[in-house]
């Protein structure tokens, strides 16, 4: 199989969907792997590193697009990008479909077999590709959460975790999975009061034994989250369905009763957001104010730390790349049911049941 890497194009984004490791064993497996010039250089991997390997070279996306049987991504494809598209093309990425109704529309129109990250699900019902992601934005919500509470960032001006004889900020955390759990033990380690709240009880059970002493497990009833919200001075939105909506659990009119300076840190905006206030920020411009609410809801906050990111995400779907490269579609698909899980959009329809209810009057497979 032809397998293509463009470089991304995405505002911000300097990962690479493939380390030199990673092309080097695609070349062992039989495959041939094209590149685009400069695609791993966001993330500290030169060109020489990639030719040492064998890979072949592209002047530029379209001959990637033009060439590849598989594209190989980080995020989405871009506008220009989906423009370049062809039937029956597999492309293997972020997707998050559920958010954008223009990317699905526009992906069904080309005709790809979309293979989505977010949602391919292993034996234990677990995301392996969205995992380390997770993490990564996880730590990062309360690493910029720490910064925008500063008040030259329009913050409260607070430390996070205070000093001797001055209390440190209540951060609040929505959704106890990886995201959350990550953001919690960071913000506990800087020495915040946390408040991490959840519907699954035996997950709250569970973060309970886990976490530090300064952590609360609180379940997330909406009178709870009513009460919390309102109290909080960092509040970090981390729900998550698999391939669908993030359910919005922040009001307007709530935000609007937060404490001026307080700030919202939405990790799940890929799934359009926990917050009717949210809306799509990017590494260069942040943030935004409502109603004296500082909300930073970038949609590829790994992006930022890119070779942690590359690494981290590499490491997780070289083995599924490589497997999707020998097996083609139909036989990765039958593997089990996550593997079926990931098929987005095949064959001008909506593959993914969780997709498919999020954009309901799309045509189905």
């Amino acid at each position: 199989m032809i397998v293509g890497v463009p470089r991304e194009t995405k505002d911000d984004e300097y990962r690479v969907a493939l380390l030199p490791v990673g092309a080097e064993l695609l070349r062992q497996d039989g495959h041939t792997v094209v590149m685009e010039r400069g695609a791993g250089r966001g993330s500290g991997f030169e060109d020489a590193a990639y030719e040492a390997v064998g890979v072949e070279w592209a002047e530029g996306a379209e001959e990637i697009f033009g060439r590849a049987e598989m594209v190989v991504k980080v995020k989405e494809p871009q506008p220009r990008e989906i423009a370049l598209l062809r039937p029956g093309q597999i492309v293997f990425c972020f997707f998050h479909f559920a958010s954008s109704r223009e990317l699905a529309e526009g992906c069904l129109h080309a005709g790809i077999t979309a293979v989505a990250y977010e949602t391919l699900a292993d034996d234990g019902g677990r995301l392996p590709l969205l995992t380390p992601m997770s993490e990564v934005a996880g730590r990062m919500s309360i690493q910029e959460g720490a910064k925008y509470l500063e008040r030259p960032m329009m913050g409260r001006g607070l430390l996070l975790g205070g000093v001797v004889g001055v209390e440190p900020a209540s951060v609040l955390v929505l959704g106890g999975g990886v995201v959350g759990a990550s953001a919690a033990r960071v913000a506990a380690g800087l020495g915040a009061g946390v408040v991490i709240m959840d519907i699954n009880l035996d997950r709250l059970r569970h973060l309970s034994e886990v976490m530090p002493a300064n952590v609360l497990t609180v379940y997330a009833d909406p009178r709870a989250i009513e009460r919390h919200v309102v109290g909080a001075d960092l509040v970090v939105g981390a729900v998550h369905v698999a391939g669908g909506r993030a359910p919005v659990l922040i009001s307007r009119d709530l935000v609007r009763r937060m404490k001026a300076g307080s700030v919202i840190v939405d990790v799940c905006i890929d799934q359009g957001g926990c917050v009717e206030t949210s809306r799509p920020t990017t590494h260069r411009e942040p943030t935004y104010l409502v109603d004296g609410v500082v909300h930073y809801c970038v949609t590829n906050m790994p992006g930022a730390v890119s070779r942690t990111s590359t690494y981290a995400l590499c490491n997780a779907t070289l083995p599924y790349v490589r497997e999707l490269a020998r097996l083609g579609i139909d036989a990765f698909a039958a593997v089990d049911a996550g593997h079926a899980a990931a098929v987005n959009l095949r064959n001008g329809r909506v593959a993914n049941l969780a997709v498919a209810d999020a954009l309901p009057d799309l045509p189905r497979a």
